[in-house]
């Protein structure tokens, strides 16, 4: 009896402090599952019931402790089940809110939140179950004794219950009212004064960007994007070493827009700072006495198409493209933008543990559709930026609708199998992330592409060595067609009985004759016209060699000079913009374009045929082996040197796809005639 009453006196020690903090993180915790807004009383709500949970985890257990020890043997075995029912439902819902505290909500685990809200409702139902069936049970010598029906409950229990949750209340609700007096709003107005609108009364205008407003967004809505690395570090560190964030401190491009804003002023800078500097754009800087994205040190220059700028887009106005999306800011959560260690601490344990507001901001489903991507990798230039008129450029949306992938053109057009951009450019990869499916996957953000500039700029490998396989993943196909011969050989020779059965007719050349040959390149699989992107400035061309036995060159095509230039007479896919007085736009100020003296593409789906004519020396030795290349090359020399002038490195050339074919050489013997009979 002495241990019995030692262990009630220390259980009744418990009771009030362990009652009221699961009151504290019960009530809490409905308060957030009933009402699950973004206020900020619901947020300041979330972490009572963060702080509640955890004095939970520390009182309950010992509180449960000593009450099995100090009721075991009781014979009532619909009390003790329902209360190893409650022990139990106790540890799902503490290891389940452990996890959720460190972890936070995981999509491949989203059962450990669900986990979590039905042990709770459950442990509350049994509880009370255990209770009543406590009540219902007691034996009748105790009811005659006048026991008290819980005997663990001390005098004063509510008086400690009180005192723990009237300041808990008192706190929450002065928070509430308390912390938007602290935080600054949001600026809409420009970064810089006497915002100048030359194109007319739009604020971004002549690129095609809107905001939901209408009016300017806080430069700490578009950028930061530090701060998502907190919790998506490994998706962060693919969109570090990507293009898009090297967008706007790409050394050509820093090149093209100081020329721009030389030639044309700051505020035509904004046709290009939609696509490769949001930040500068949505926060009113490009105007005279701002900074565009090309200046080094500025938050649009470090971050490029940072993380909200893309997932902030909540709407298309159209699909021309010149950054055609209209921007939506997050909504806050506490302590947004501070820069207090402990309050950004909270801030992310509040994203992590609560993402329902974050999913819906910055995971909208339209970022899944291939015209997301039309918005910035489809251009065109209208007559207030060339004076002269609107000219298309660059357009991989239309050409993707126009392949077979899109389902688009054929009566199967709803067909779900469409392939889309972001199934080559943004594929599944492994990755621990929060964002993570079931099968522990996300989508690829190093975006690969061609752009094989930026990571040797920066010695970054492992970019270079995804960009080189992306190119090289047999998408685009090259073959040599096979020589075929319209004349024949008289000879006395026996007929090889061989030959009778093959199904190819033999190819061969002879010495001196003038042979041709035809190759094809096919587009097998890129979702759009090859090549892609900037046609002007990039370089992709067909190179064929014909070697003779001893490696002697026969003939050549496309072959890269000393100098590092590719012969002039090659093969190029490309387009050649011209200015009003027809001469080359080469340096890619594309507001001198009016149109185009050539371009040379290959559709997705289609091939083209390149066609060679050579002479055979006569010292040629059999057999010929013919080699044809397909080449790519991020910029053409010529803007290479001059666009990254002190930055100039030898870029690479990488082999997309090759073929190559042995041709005997045989030596032309005169024809004989038939001998005629005496």
């Amino acid at each position: 009896m002495n241990r019995i009453r030692t262990l009630l006196q220390r259980e009744q020690q418990l009771t009030p402090p362990t009652t009221a903090v699961v009151l504290c993180c019960a009530l809490s915790g409905l308060a957030t599952y009933r009402f699950a807004g973004h206020g900020v009383w619901q947020q300041w709500t979330v972490l009572l019931h963060i702080v509640s949970s955890l004095a939970t985890t520390v009182l309950l257990p010992a509180y449960l402790y000593l009450h099995f020890r100090r009721t075991t043997g009781v014979r009532r075995i619909s009390v003790l089940l329902s209360g190893l029912a409650t022990l139990l439902l106790v540890a799902a819902f503490t290891l389940s809110g452990w996890e959720l505290l460190i972890e936070g909500q995981r999509e491949a685990r989203r059962w450990v939140y669900e986990l979590h809200v039905l042990s709770s409702l459950l442990l509350m139902a049994v509880l009370a179950l255990h209770l009543l069936l406590h009540i219902a049970l007691l034996p009748a010598r105790r009811r005659q004794r006048g026991d008290s029906l819980f005997p663990s409950l001390p005098v004063g229990i509510l008086r400690t219950i009180i005192a723990v949750n009237g300041p808990a209340v008192v706190l929450l609700v002065a928070a509430s009212l308390l912390y938007p007096l602290t935080v600054p709003p949001d600026t809409t107005a420009p970064a810089v004064a006497n915002y100048e609108y030359p194109y007319g009364a739009h604020p971004f205008r002549p690129s095609q960007t809107e905001t939901v407003s209408g009016a300017f967004v806080d430069a700490r809505k578009v950028g930061n994007s530090h701060r998502c690395l907190n919790c998506h570090a490994d998706i962060g560190r693919q969109w570090l070493a990507s293009a898009h964030r090297k967008a706007a401190f790409d050394p050509t491009y820093v090149t093209n827009i100081n020329l721009l804003e030389k030639k044309k002023g700051i505020s035509a800078t904004r046709y290009c700072e939609g696509c490769h500097a949001p930040v500068a754009l949505l926060s009113g800087e490009l105007s005279p006495g701002g900074k565009h994205g090309g200046v080094p040190g500025t938050l649009a220059n470090r971050e490029g198409v940072s993380c909200t700028s893309c997932h902030g887009i909540d709407a298309l106005p159209h699909q021309k493209g010149v950054a055609s999306f209209r921007f939506r800011p997050a909504s806050d959560y506490l302590f947004a933008h501070s820069d207090n260690a402990v309050a950004r601490r909270l801030n992310d344990l509040l994203i992590r543990v609560r993402p329902a507001q974050h999913k819906l901001d910055l995971a909208s489903s339209l970022s899944a559709e291939s015209r997301f991507c039309a918005s910035c990798h489809t251009q065109f230039m209208d007559k207030d930026m060339n004076d002269w008129g609107w000219v298309k450029m660059q357009d991989e949306f239309s050409a993707w609708l126009a392949s077979p992938y899109s389902r688009q053109h054929k009566e199967d057009f709803s067909d779900t199998t469409a392939t889309r951009c972001q199934d080559c450019h943004m594929p599944l990869v492994a990755s621990g992330d929060p964002s993570a499916d079931e099968q522990g996957r996300v989508r690829s953000h190093h975006f690969p592409g061609a752009n094989t500039l930026l990571p040797v700029l920066d010695g970054d490998l492992a970019q270079l060595r995804e960009t080189r396989l992306f190119l090289q993943s047999n998408k685009m196909r090259v073959s040599i067609d096979k020589p075929s011969r319209r004349d024949a050989l008289q000879t006395r020779l026996a007929l090889d009985e061989k030959l009778r059965t093959s199904e190819e007719t033999p190819y061969y050349y002879y010495l001196g004759e003038t042979a041709s040959i035809d190759i094809v390149v096919s587009n097998r699989g890129v979702g759009h016209d090859f090549p892609g992107g900037t046609l002007d400035i990039n370089q992709a061309w067909m190179e064929f060699l014909v070697m003779d036995a001893e490696g002697r060159e026969v003939y050549s095509s496309g072959r890269i000079d000393d100098n590092n230039f590719v012969d002039r007479d090659a093969w190029f896919y490309r387009s050649l913009p011209v200015d009003r007085n027809g001469q080359l736009v080469w340096k890619h100020d594309l507001f001198n374009m009016v149109g185009e003296s050539f371009r040379r593409v290959i559709k997705a789906g289609e091939s083209d045929i390149v066609s060679y004519r050579f002479s055979i020396p006569a010292w040629a030795k059999s057999p010929l082996t013919l080699t044809a290349r397909l080449r790519y090359r991020k910029l053409n020399e010529r803007y290479a040197r001059w666009a990254l002038g002190d930055n100039y490195v030898t870029l690479p050339v990488i082999d997309i796809a090759w073929d190559s074919l042995q041709v005997p050489v045989r030596v032309r013997k005169e024809v004989e005639a038939p001998e005629t009979q005496p």
